[in-house]
């Protein structure tokens, strides 16, 4: 299909987007779908599409897991208009993988298994029916998508390649350990700082993902890719503290082929 064929096939069939008011100054955003694969990949891709049209009046996209929150000045554009301009440059750019998006990163995270840094992998093994290398060697295997930044930015990741669902923790933990890599359902995510989480916790990383010190206090963001590389014990007191910054070859335009 020629360039100028898919514009105007995207033109007459663009994907179906639900523009619901969110406040006086607010969209929700929402891809139209039954496949919830689609509608995350979407969601995603809408992300980039807005930054790189950058729709006037528009302040500020808040990612979630299947929707984005458009905040934008009530005094230069209404939720009508604005939603409008979304919709023209959805049926234009296209939401589909594969068309041109915003540059993205991937980044490899070292990861430490033992019996301290991973309570729950013994459970995690046996709910998924497998031996525990299994698990970590699927998990390490999965190449992630940051789908949202969570509470204290922690990478609400999603596509782990597990055989089923992971349940949360029946007692949520009080405090987990910064660094903490943990999952739930065929997500993951990694514990910024010490706090509460019903997350199963599988290993830990010696990074410190999230420094107010560094402007920004975090190198990733919606919409970049993850995958974790177990380490030897021994490799921690030779990365611990060292902020996560994105793998050296990692900038990518428009796909990532070169994946491992």
């Amino acid at each position: 299909m020629t360039t100028h064929t898919a514009y105007a096939e995207r033109l007459h069939h663009p994907p179906e987007l639900a523009a619901e008011p969110f406040g006086d100054s607010a969209l929700m955003l929402r891809v139209k779908n039954d496949d919830a694969d689609f509608r995350r990949t979407a969601s995603s891709r809408l992300r980039d599409v807005l930054l790189e049209v950058r729709p006037y009046g528009v302040l500020d996209i808040v990612a979630g897991v299947e929707s984005l929150l458009v905040e934008f000045d009530c005094l230069a554009v209404t939720h009508e208009q604005l939603a409008q301009t979304i919709r023209l440059a959805v049926a234009g750019k296209g939401l589909e993988p594969g068309g041109a998006s915003a540059s993205q990163s991937l980044f490899v995270i070292p990861m430490v298994v033992s019996e301290e840094f991973s309570p729950d992998l013994p459970g995690v093994a046996e709910e998924l029916g497998l031996g525990s290398e299994a698990v970590l060697q699927q998990f390490s295997s999965s190449v992630l998508t940051i789908n949202l930044l969570a509470a204290a930015m922690a990478p609400m990741m999603g596509g782990v390649q597990f055989p089923g669902q992971v349940s949360r923790c029946v007692e949520p933990r009080t405090n987990v350990e910064p660094g903490s890599v943990m999952v739930a359902g065929t997500n993951a995510i990694i514990q910024p700082f010490p706090g509460p989480s019903g997350w199963k916790v599988i290993g830990r990383t010696p990074l410190t993902i999230c420094d107010i010190r560094e402007d920004p206090a975090t190198s990733y963001k919606p919409g970049d890719l993850v995958r974790f590389e177990v380490v030897p014990e021994g490799e921690w007191a030779r990365l611990e503290g060292q902020f996560l910054r994105a793998s050296a070859a990692s900038r990518q335009e428009g796909g990532h082929g070169d994946l491992p």
